[in-house]
């Protein structure tokens, strides 16, 4: 571990560790309660801990064989996951003390794998925009993100070396790139949903958080059932097309200096060309908006309809908005955005994945969780999306980019985004 605390290591160098029994699954989960201990009051990152019971599962993980990729990692979840174990609430006053029946399907998967639940991670208001308690590990005047943001903050402060998130616009990658740690969305449609508060029918995504790609090519591995996930040594340098996207010009100093310095590293060592976004790529925003709102309207109708008047103002207006949209322009939407995913698909004949900017700058002050607008497209196209931190802007804050793949290719892309990120933090 070369002095580093058991709480520090990557998630894929602890679980080859205990594998060897070489770090026992107890000791790596006191050394994270430890550092909850010391952070949770200021980072407060969970919704509900339980370490009792963390504590006897990572006892009986030990006594016992090795059960998965994923034995004795702490894990967070996600306040939008079921949990038979810990409440669930879904970043709501709406629904707290909620205890749900079963594990959501990815839950299940974790532990499963061997991983150790350790509690369950704030969340914005129903996923959606209002902020969550939690606070930016690297200055607590300063956003985490949402809507995953006490899973992306955990990870990022210490506290434990994997979490689970959701995206449906840029819930995994905005926060991810605030904090400066890894976070992976897969493609729609390969990890089971199961057990999730849903939001958005065509766009809602399970993912999760690590250190490094290794880290979510790991815990990518269980939730998707796809083992090509865990990579070798054999890497290639991949084609890589360059996708500032038209919005370019709303990404702030601090964006377009990593851009260029990202291209700079990159362009000598591997096949660097502009891809060809296809015209109109510039009307996905207010697509996949659109999708959004129509479908949280419905998918909410529960608290959209008996309890109104505990939303926020901000969620309350979304969901007028999406309410307020015909059935025949979602329709419409839905053909559009399929014939949209058929047409970006050829861009990956040519490109082995797609750079592109995450955020617009570093994490705004903590009454915002930041605009997801370099998310929204790829969000729209269910492709899959690996955030890359490797720079800070002027304030000091992390700042990064995300690279997109093609649908399904989940095991290409994360072996050329490791293969980019350790050219990119060399």
């Amino acid at each position: 571990m070369r002095g580093r605390r058991p709480n520090e290591l990557e998630a894929w160098e602890a679980a080859a560790l205990i594998a060897r029994r070489e770090l026992s699954a107890e000791a790596l989960l006191l050394a994270c309660l430890e550092r909850i201990a010391a952070r949770e009051s200021a980072v407060r990152a969970f919704a509900a801990l339980d370490a009792d019971a963390a504590l006897a599962r990572a006892r009986a993980l030990d006594a016992g064989p090795l059960r998965g990729p994923l034995h004795g990692l702490p894990l967070g979840v996600k306040d939008l996951f079921d949990t038979a174990d810990l409440p669930t609430s879904y970043g709501t006053a709406i629904h707290a003390g909620h205890r749900p029946a079963a594990d959501a399907a990815a839950v299940a998967l974790c532990l499963e794998a061997g991983a150790v639940l350790v509690g369950k991670t704030e969340t914005t208001e129903l996923a959606t925009m209002q902020p969550a308690p939690t606070r930016n590990p690297h200055d607590a005047a300063r956003s985490p993100g949402g809507s995953s943001s006490g899973s992306v903050a955990a990870v990022a402060d210490g506290m434990l070396p994997i979490a689970l998130g959701t995206q449906t616009a840029g819930s995994i990658i905005r926060p991810a790139a605030y904090c400066g740690i890894v976070g992976y969305k897969p493609s729609l449609g390969r990890v089971p949903r199961a057990g999730i508060k849903l939001q958005c029918e065509s766009m809602d995504t399970a993912g999760g958080f690590g250190r490094s790609v290794r880290d979510v090519a790991l815990l990518g591995s269980v939730l998707l059932g796809d083992e090509r996930l865990r990579f070798g040594d054999e890497l290639f340098a991949p084609r890589i097309g360059l996708a500032p996207t038209p919005w370019w010009p709303q990404a702030d100093a601090d964006v377009q200096a990593v851009w260029a310095r990202a291209v700079a590293t990159l362009a000598p060592l591997a096949s660097c060309a502009d891809a060809a976004l296809p015209a109109g790529f510039d009307d996905l925003v207010p697509l996949q908006k659109r999708l959004m709102f129509h479908e949280a309207a419905r998918s909410l109708s529960h608290e959209r309809v008996r309890h109104r008047e505990r939303l926020s103002p901000g969620l309350r207006a979304m969901l007028d908005e999406g309410l307020a949209i015909p059935v025949t322009q979602y329709q419409a939407d839905l053909v559009a955005a399929a014939d949209w995913k058929r047409r970006i698909d050829a861009l990956f004949d040519d490109h082995d994945l797609l750079l592109a900017p995450s955020t617009t700058g570093e994490a705004p002050p903590i009454d915002s969780t930041g605009d997801p607008l370099f998310c929204r497209p790829w969000s729209l196209l269910g492709l899959p999306c690996v955030h890359l931190p490797f720079a800070r802007g002027a304030s000091g804050l992390p700042v990064g980019l995300q690279v997109v793949g093609r649908h399904g290719d989940d095991h290409r892309l994360l072996a050329a985004a490791h293969w980019v990120h350790q050219r990119l933090i060399a």
